[in-house]
């Protein structure tokens, strides 16, 4: 690699996932950056957006040989953005609005250099059996899905019960399109 990666994301799903390109990279996190986006930001939009205004405060530090990586990742039902559950009850929601149907899970990402900057988003489709309220209610207690995009890991026991059908990336939808962003960097560094 042409570039010293630098994940900026707390997120240890995406830390596992990138650490299984066999790239070397590091971690840094500058707290309190924004996940907000403008209203009428059209849904397709949002995760990219967000993915490109992460990185903006890593642009003044950023050495010339450094390359960060930021992404964000969005949960939509009906054009609804479902992010991550303020609580238990806002988790239980969320999961019923997924539940016996297709969602789509939007991850966008972002590289940043020293002189230039490039981004994507990868969509997936979702589709989820229908859900009863005992397995609602175990997941969240048990589980507690307060850190992650439309109340749900699908590497976790909700997904190994309730998805019935995935149209796109897996990994997109645990947090990071790595086959994507391995193809990417490739062009990037060209």
């Amino acid at each position: 690699m042409k570039y010293k990666i630098v994940l900026a994301s707390n997120s240890p799903r995406r830390r596992e996932l990138l650490a299984g390109l066999d790239v070397d990279f590091s971690v840094k996190v500058i707290p309190g950056i924004s996940e907000g986006y403008p209203d009428g930001t059209p849904v397709d939009d949002i995760p990219a957006f967000i993915a490109i205004e992460k990185a903006e405060p890593y642009k003044t530090s950023l050495q010339e040989d450094e390359l960060v990586l930021t992404a964000d990742t969005i949960v939509v039902v009906d054009n609804e953005v479902l992010g991550k559950p303020a609580d238990a009850e806002d988790a239980k929601a969320m999961l019923r609005k997924i539940s016996g149907r297709t969602h789509r899970v939007i991850t966008g990402v972002c590289f940043t250099t020293t002189k230039k900057q490039h981004h994507f988003s990868v969509s997936t489709d979702v589709t989820f059996k229908t859900l009863t309220e005992e397995e609602i209610d175990y997941y969240v207690t048990k589980y507690k899905p307060f850190d992650k995009a439309g109340a749900y890991g699908i590497q976790e026991w909700i997904g190994y019960v309730g998805v019935k059908r995935l149209e796109g990336s897996y990994f997109n939808v645990m947090g990071l399109p790595v086959q994507r962003i391995w193809e990417e960097l490739k062009l990037f560094e060209c």
